[in-house]
């Protein structure tokens, strides 16, 4: 199976491309980047193609791409790879807007390619583990759930809310979103929203406090921020406390590491042991792509997502829950 990767603008786009290359079976054949030194850059570390032309790359013999551009550009590579007839893996948020994400579905549901979003998370073993207690009774009702997603501050074009669509909430809210839709099969109804910027002194929001009502009744909190500082251990953190009339079972998704201390700027780090989330997921897209099944984490997924974290921006502008 033939991959290529349309932009490196996102971080996790150089370990989407080692996954694609640690695969048996698949290769890593192209990238195009409209930042040519970042192109150039990519091509020479993964010695393949590179294209400044995405009419070219889209040319190329490929089976499926990859799109870790800036968000606001999700749109425009997700339908131009659609009508290619290639398959996509969009990185997260799937994009900045209810209406982009809807044209984007439907451009492939036309030319009949899969859309997967980019949400690792499902795939770490400790959350899968927390999955299967609920699917089999062990928690009991659920009542409540709480989830955090705090990181460090990536700067660049992630506080560029032109490009981003958003900070921190946009961020690190559509994930853990993803994660409640995933566990429960409920939607969320209702939203209310803080959001501000409590940690850096820049022009968009590092923070939010989310409290969100599900279809069913069920209170969620999420807690979205950019707070951990620059020489934090790793990039941050993903947990999740899931409250049950049988049980309460609380995951942190990172906890599976180790400590390691060492001279220089940055003393102290978690190096990882558990399951990789990132390999999870391009096996997957890899295995939907063979087997021209459904994905697991559809284009409807990422709206779903993405309309909660614009309810909180909406909420926090007006100071009133919004309804969704």
């Amino acid at each position: 199976m033939r991959i290529g990767m349309m932009s490196f603008a996102h971080s996790h786009a150089n370990s989407y491309a080692n996954k694609v290359n640690q695969l048996s079976d698949t290769q890593l054949v192209a990238i195009f980047d409209d930042n040519r030194e970042r192109g150039l850059k990519a091509a020479e570390t993964f010695n393949v193609d590179y294209y400044d032309s995405q009419h070219d790359f889209l040319k190329a013999q490929m089976d499926a791409v990859i799109i870790c551009s800036e968000n606001v550009y999700h749109k425009d590579m997700v339908v131009h790879a659609a009508n290619a007839k290639k398959h996509i893996l969009v990185e997260k948020p799937i994009a900045t807007t209810v209406e982009d994400a809807t044209e984007m579905i439907e451009a492939c549901e036309k030319n009949d390619v899969i859309l997967q979003v980019a949400f690792p998370v499902r795939f770490n073993y400790p959350i899968q583990q927390l999955k299967g207690m609920m699917d089999d009774g062990t928690l009991g009702e659920i009542i409540a759930i709480r989830t955090t997603n705090r990181g460090k501050n990536p700067g660049g074009w992630f506080i560029d809310e032109v490009l981003s669509g958003g900070g921190a909430v946009l961020d690190h809210t559509v994930h853990m979103v993803d994660i409640i839709r995933w566990f429960t099969g409920k939607e969320v109804c209702e939203v209310y929203g803080i959001v501000d910027s409590y940690f850096h002194n820049i022009d968009i929001d590092d923070a939010g406090i989310l409290t969100l009502e599900l279809e069913d009744g069920v209170v969620a909190t999420h807690d979205a921020s950019w707070s951990k500082c620059s020489t934090y251990p790793i990039w941050g953190d993903i947990t999740i406390e899931v409250v049950g009339t049988s049980n309460i079972v609380r995951v942190d998704a990172l906890k599976e590491h180790y400590r390691m201390y060492e001279d220089g700027d940055k003393p102290l780090k978690h190096i990882a042991f558990g399951n990789d989330m990132n390999y999870g997921l391009i096996k997957d897209f890899v295995e939907c792509v063979k087997q021209n099944r459904k994905p697991s984490i559809t284009g409807y997924d990422g709206l779903k997502a993405l309309e909660v974290a614009l309810a909180a921006y909406q909420s926090n502008k007006y100071n009133e829950s919004v309804k969704i």
